[in-house]
């Protein structure tokens, strides 16, 4: 498989949960089963130790990161050997250089493609250090860009960084989620100008994962017009309704090739972020984000809980409320039925 080619023609590549038991401890057998699902519901691509994983997996008295990164690789291969077809497997890189590069060494090893490289551990960093960073793990490995937003952990990066990071050779894919359209166009233009046309484009905005999908971003590059598209995506919301998010890309693609818009995807637009908004908990400044991917597995019954590695993060009041709402309110972008006719046996 063509690493770059696979990645810019666009797929829904989910960013995998944590499945803890009522004891917290850590379910193999349901980690397995959430992998399978995805599989089977046609992903391009899965993102393992990253953000929805839970970020504590690397803290010492867990102890999960190689644990969880070695089954969904050895999940993904034996799933992929009854039915091979393209595959990216994506590793969360974090921490300062030293950090981020034993960890690339470790997703390699269980074979791992390439690095989602996160920037957390950068917030008071100077642009020129974390562009030598950059380049540091990028000499180890394909990575991709993470523009996280400010809520989630991240920082605002600028223009000038994006337009430096594109110029990196071994960086495969930007995954964009500041969730802000100013800094949207800042990492777009960022790539456009650098003349970057095989670093594939990925939203990570999940709040407005429809609107990116069918935008063209066209810039003015000495003297010529340059457009480049988000082709798919990396997002957390996509740990959960898979399939549907499957069949929305693909519609979405076949929607993109006709001459004109039809007026309903805007409703379709706004669907999806109604969603978002209470499986994000957006109206508490995301603080039940990953419990409310893990309600979402846990009714569907891919997980027996809904518990974190930090005890805190759980469910915000009235969440689970705005999570019935929006799945009654549009149950095509739900997928309860294909996981009940398939879950008995992602679970065996």
């Amino acid at each position: 498989m063509d690493l770059r080619s696979h990645l810019l023609e666009g797929h829904a590549i989910p960013a995998q949960p944590l499945a803890l038991d009522a004891n917290r401890k850590f379910s193999e057998r349901h980690q397995r089963a959430i992998t399978r699902y995805y599989l089977a519901s046609g992903v391009g691509g899965l993102a393992v130790g990253v953000h929805s994983t839970q970020f504590e997996i690397r803290e010492p008295q867990h102890g999960l990161f190689k644990p969880v990164l070695e089954l969904a690789a050895r999940t993904i291969d034996e799933e992929l050997a009854k039915a091979p077809r393209p595959f990216i497997k994506i590793a969360g890189l974090c921490g300062r250089t030293d950090q981020a590069l034993a960890e690339a060494a470790t997703a390699q090893g269980y074979g791992y493609q390439a690095g989602l490289l996160s920037l957390a551990a950068y917030k008071a960093d100077t642009e020129d250090a974390m562009i030598a960073h950059c380049q540091r793990v990028a000499e180890a490995m394909p990575i991709v860009g993470f523009y996280l937003q400010p809520a989630a952990g991240g920082r605002l990066l600028g223009y000038s960084f994006w337009r430096r990071f594109a110029e990196i050779p071994n960086v495969v894919a930007i995954k964009i989620a500041p969730f802000n359209r100013y800094q949207t166009i800042d990492v777009m233009r960022a790539v456009a100008e650098a003349g970057r046309d095989d670093i594939a484009l990925y939203t990570g905005n999940d709040d407005s994962i429809v609107v990116d999908l069918f935008t063209p971003f066209t810039f003015d590059v000495n003297g010529r017009k340059v457009t480049r598209r988000i082709v798919g995506g990396l997002l957390g919301h996509w740990g959960v309704w898979t399939q549907a998010a499957v069949r929305l890309l693909n519609d979405i693609k076949q929607a993109r090739a006709s001459q004109s818009l039809d007026a309903r995807w805007l409703d379709t637009a706004i669907a999806v972020t109604d969603m978002n908004a209470a499986l994000f908990d957006a109206s508490n400044k995301f603080a039940g984000c990953i419990p409310g991917i893990l309600e979402i597995l846990r009714r569907q019954g891919l997980v027996p809980s809904i518990n974190c590695l930090n005890p805190h993060e759980v469910l915000s009041p009235g969440q689970a409320e705005e999570l019935d709402r929006v799945a009654k309110a549009y149950p095509q972008l739900v997928d309860d039925d294909f996981v009940a006719a398939h879950r008995d046996a992602w679970l065996s």
